[in-house]
């Protein structure tokens, strides 16, 4: 499968995703380990791609999202943004609020 195609499915596939180096509970670099907190305080669960284990997914992603950086949160199919968006989204609220909007959003879709 051609790895857009792959990338695609990943973000179709997953309410909340975050393309990262490291795992959410052993990040590998900051910008990484700050989003993932983040995101981990929302209380939801949400899916990750460890970037480094993927390198094919780390040379096309920026092209596709068209975002250069890494880690990159990607919400109900749209692309957030990176570790400083993020942080900044936590710190006024607005982050919980999109992230619980998007797992109820779901969840309802699982029910119906």
């Amino acid at each position: 499968m051609d790895i857009i195609e792959t990338i695609k499915e990943q973000i179709a596939a997953n309410t909340i995703l975050l393309y990262m180096k490291g795992a959410p509970n052993a990040p590998q670099c900051g910008f990484s380990a700050k989003a993932s907190q983040a995101i981990m305080a929302c209380g939801e669960k949400f899916a990750y791609v460890d970037i480094l284990q993927n390198p094919e997914i780390r040379a096309n992603l920026p092209k596709y999202a068209n975002w250069p950086t890494f880690p990159q949160l990607w919400v109900a199919g749209e692309l957030v943004g990176g570790s400083d968006i993020i942080v900044e989204m936590a710190a006024d609220g607005s982050l919980q609020t999109l992230i619980k909007e998007a797992a109820a959003n779901a969840a309802a879709k699982t029910d119906a």
